[in-house]
């Protein structure tokens, strides 16, 4: 029987792409560059089923080209606001996404962000790399304290809850959050997590304001001009969710402005371009989308999206189906 035809947007870590050749007739990125809306169209047409990343947007006029043959999207990411899963499901293809994973690792990543832009981090080695040090002094870029400082969350599912966790019990932050389906309030208690009513109450009350709810239509620019007026003028903004949950002009602005004290940022509005102020910025951390890459996590995500091909291609539930 001939195995099904998969074919996969961009270059895997190389012990999934061995598994991928041995269970389906499977093409694959070696030029890691990303694919063009034309070849995603061709893509649907010659394969069972594609398997994009977050970075491949799979648009309703992609999904609904004529002759489509795949029947499933395996995306390899947590997030999937890269699909148009309306128009998935007007076409009957099922899309699944790879949750849990990646958890600890992200969350390492946005701790990593916090405490670079809190203690200059970043321009303290640019510092050292230019050849401008000259010496330890009192003054010398000094930085935010973290410790006992307060942590406002964005969103509380697994990924911000395993960010509470990090704060609280490693740094003794007190938490607050915001989300309109919080977890069980033994689960917030267990975290040093309290809620608050609204992002606005969270914006006001924290030193440190981390995103981490998910991207679409829904919230686009949810950090604009309005509420970044609302943090305190030494909080910083991290970002390891969505790029277009921050409007980045307001952001600019609000830097430009001292409305707050900096930012740091590993996800970006229309990646991979990023507003070239940011890039002029001291008091910003700037990372290539970073929050998942390291090399256990990047092939358990791999792994699987196997396991949901498996299921599919066996006429069963794939088990991370979204759509």
């Amino acid at each position: 029987m001939a195995k099904p035809k998969v074919i996969v947007t961009r270059k895997w870590p190389k012990p999934v792409e061995l598994q991928l050749k041995e269970r389906f007739d499977v093409k694959l990125n070696e030029t890691d560059k990303p694919m063009s809306d034309a070849q995603l169209k061709e893509a649907l047409q010659t394969a069972d089923a594609v398997c994009p990343t977050v970075t491949d947007k799979m648009t309703a006029e992609i999904i609904g080209i004529d002759k489509r043959r795949a029947k499933m999207l395996g995306n390899f990411g947590v997030g999937f606001n890269n699909i148009d899963v309306e128009a998935a499901k007007s076409h009957d293809v099922i899309v699944t996404n790879t949750p849990e994973v990646l958890t600890d690792a992200t969350a390492d990543l946005a701790m990593t962000l916090l405490l670079m832009v809190a203690r200059r981090a970043g321009e303290g080695e640019r510092h050292m790399r230019g050849g401008h040090w000259t010496g330890w002094r009192p003054t010398h870029m000094m930085g935010a304290h973290v410790t006992g400082k307060t942590l406002g969350l964005i969103g509380m599912g697994r990924i911000a809850r395993a960010v509470a966790k990090r704060a609280h019990h490693g740094f003794g932050m007190q938490v607050i959050f915001h989300d309109p389906f919080p977890p069980e309030p033994e689960i917030a208690k267990a975290l040093g997590a309290e809620s608050r009513d609204s992002v606005e109450d969270v914006l006001k009350e924290s030193d440190f304001v981390s995103i981490h709810c998910p991207g679409g239509a829904s919230t686009h620019h949810l950090l604009n001009a309005e509420r970044l007026s609302m943090m305190k003028p030494h909080a910083f903004l991290i970002n390891s969710a969505r790029g277009d949950v921050v409007d980045e002009k307001a952001l600019v602005d609000a830097l430009k402005a001292g409305e707050i004290a900096g930012a740091a940022l590993d996800v970006y509005e229309q990646e991979p371009k990023i507003t070239a102020d940011l890039l002029k910025m001291e008091n910003v951390v700037i990372l290539p989308h970073l929050g998942s890459a390291t090399r256990e996590t990047r092939i358990a995500m791999g792994e699987r999206v196997l396991k949901n091909l498996d299921a599919f291609f066996a006429g069963q539930e794939p088990p991370d189906r979204v759509a």
